[in-house]
């Protein structure tokens, strides 16, 4: 068997003296994220991925693990507002056991006015960890590290090899990196998809996601003395920005099955944004541009392409005859259940990190959304386990996002407990079957 990576399986290590590690290692999870959030990988633009690349390599290096870049081809992800190669990262190692897949979007959404300070210099204030993508998700693939860091160090032996999807272009993206590795029949294993909540709950779905780009033309001229010479844009698309604020409330209404959140105060509804206005250059000039950018979440009891059309009738009624251009600048697939086997036993490593009692897990969904309805339908497989660093207090894709160098902890605890052989070994599916197929 091949040993390459981790010091594999030595099996001098019980998991008790490895969480003794994580806990004794837990600054280096801190100073790891303070790199990483000091790369931007906002999306858009998404420019940043070769970067962070170039890190993770770093850090991957002292584990001895492989690593290999795939890169989604750019006529597939091209779209306005998004430049630069879009560099995924797989970091694994081989030895020969089932493999679990880590899947982690490195790309986090653009800093909003009202951060106190740099959203990309790692902020310390006690436990508490604020920056961009502390909590969503980079916080994560902290905890990770931290996990495998753990294992090297004290030799654990481990019942699955770790294969980290460090991937591009979840945050509304055209065409996720993940996607591009499903379709390549790049993933392994079962995966543990990193890119929700450190809640006890067990993912019962979520919407999907699609946002276009409403470009309408208009025709420039001086603003003073050519008046009757140009079309000013942002006034002419008023009537586009009325019939989509009348739209809103009839999607609003739309309600879907999957069940809440606890701390919801009703049904899970469909929504539609104007996420975004860009349009002008200067008061001289009347503007011969502006883009709307129109985010639509649909439920998945809902059709793409009907959501899709009643968008895209209604700008077209309210245009007239203007020159307006409706892009699809990105999409992601409601993810269908993603219940399986291996389900109850991401439960109990969960619990063996935060702490959790059973009778705490919930079933819910979210309107948030995925990159998962691709791997789904591009491989088949429907399960899909989650975690993640999110909680109420976390401030994710607003200022101030944060997690806590104590989730970080508990969170490398949950995965390592899942990882490792001697952990509840009577719930693994492999460990049964290989059982089986011994007697």
């Amino acid at each position: 068997m091949n040993s390459r990576g981790l010091q594999a399986d030595r099996g001098e290590a019980s998991l008790a003296s490895a969480f003794a590690a994580i806990d004794r290692l837990s600054e280096t999870a801190v100073e790891d994220l303070q790199r990483m959030v000091a790369v931007d990988t906002s999306f858009p633009p998404g420019a940043g991925y070769d970067s962070f690349a170039d890190l993770m390599e770093q850090l991957a290096a002292a584990l001895a693990l492989e690593c290999e870049r795939v890169i989604v081809p750019e006529e597939l992800w091209r779209a306005p507002g998004a430049m630069g190669q879009r560099t995924n990262l797989i970091v694994r190692r081989c030895s020969g056991r089932p493999v679990l897949g880590l899947y982690f979007h490195v790309d986090t959404v653009p800093a909003a006015p009202g951060w106190a300070g740099d959203p990309l210099q790692l902020m310390r204030d006690g436990d508490r960890l604020t920056g961009l993508g502390a909590a969503d998700m980079k916080g994560s693939i902290a905890a990770a590290l931290l996990a495998l860091r753990a294992a090297h160090e004290t030799g654990l032996s481990l019942a699955y090899d770790p294969m980290l999807l460090l991937c591009t272009d979840e945050e509304a993206g055209l065409y996720p990196g993940v996607r591009y590795l499903a379709e390549q029949g790049r993933l392994e294993g079962h995966i543990l998809n990193f890119n929700g909540s450190a809640m006890p709950r067990i993912w019962a779905g979520c919407f999907g996601l699609f946002t276009l780009t409403v470009r309408v033309h208009g025709r420039a001229a001086h603003a003073g003395e050519q008046r009757s010479a140009g079309v000013n844009a942002i006034e002419a698309a008023l009537p586009i920005l009325n019939a989509l604020a009348a739209l809103k409330p009839l999607i609003a209404q739309r309600t879907s099955l999957l069940p809440p959140p606890p701390q919801a105060a009703g049904p899970l509804t469909a929504s539609l944004d104007i996420s975004a206005i860009h349009g002008g250059q200067c008061g001289g000039q009347i503007p011969s541009q502006v883009e709307i950018l129109v985010c639509r979440r649909y439920a998945p009891e809902e059709d793409f392409a009907a959501a899709r059309s009643e968008i895209e009738t209604a700008i077209a009624q309210a245009a007239g005859g203007l020159d307006v251009d409706i892009i699809l600048t990105g999409h992601l697939k409601p993810t269908a259940d993603p219940g399986g086997p291996h389900w109850l036993r991401w439960q109990q490593a969960l619990s063996a990190g935060f702490g959790y009692a059973p009778e705490e897990f919930a079933r819910w969904g979210a309107s948030g959304c995925s990159d998962f309805g691709w791997v789904q339908q591009a491989t088949g497989v429907q399960e899909v386990l989650l975690t993640g660093l999110g909680k109420p207090d976390s401030r994710i894709h607003a200022p101030g996002e944060s997690t806590t160098r104590a989730d970080i902890v508990a969170l490398a605890k949950s995965v390592l407990a899942y990882l490792s052989a001697e952990f509840s070994p009577e719930l693994s599916p492999e460990a049964m079957t290989l059982k089986k197929d011994l007697a």
